[in-house]
């Protein structure tokens, strides 16, 4: 196998293996790792557009969140609202149980997040992570990606 079909698998078998354990740790609170995103980044934001939202989703990428959050509006966690300034928008934000899920949400995040800093331990994250950035830049998931650290942290990868 060469070197970049062996990466590829890899990156393949991390993303599922992180998605299996996420979404494991979240059955209890029945909701897919899809759902969490699109919470937690209602969380960060307050209020977004359902066009807003598409734009940082990494999980749904290049598609309309339209179906996420139909499903987290049914269920209570998520508020619909008419945007004052122009009624073709629709306002999205999180309702009381939608914030009290997202805490629970950030303490399986940091639990994911503990045990991929215990497999990281002794390598160069920065190295892997620089590369990995490298890799997407430019495409849609790479996109998504760095808007929201854009919106985080001020500043552009």
């Amino acid at each position: 196998m060469r070197p970049a079909e062996e990466l590829r698998y890899l990156i393949l078998a991390a993303q599922r293996e992180g998605n299996r354990l996420l979404a494991q740790a979240l059955r209890p609170l029945g909701i897919t790792p899809s759902q969490a995103e699109v919470i937690r980044i209602l969380q960060d934001r307050r209020s977004l557009t359902l066009n807003g939202l598409g734009d940082l989703l990494v999980c749904e990428s290049g598609n309309s969140p339209s179906r996420l959050v139909d499903r987290l509006t049914s269920v209570g966690l998520v508020d619909r609202q008419v945007s004052a300034h122009d009624r073709r928008h629709i306002e999205l934000s999180l309702t009381e149980e939608g914030l009290r899920l997202a805490r629970q949400i950030i303490e399986i995040e940091d639990d994911l997040y503990r045990s991929i800093d215990a497999a990281a331990e002794g390598h160069d994250l920065d190295a892997v992570t620089a590369f990995l950035r490298a890799f997407v830049a430019g495409r849609p998931a790479g996109e998504a990606l760095a808007r929201r650290i854009t919106t985080d942290e001020g500043a552009l990868l």
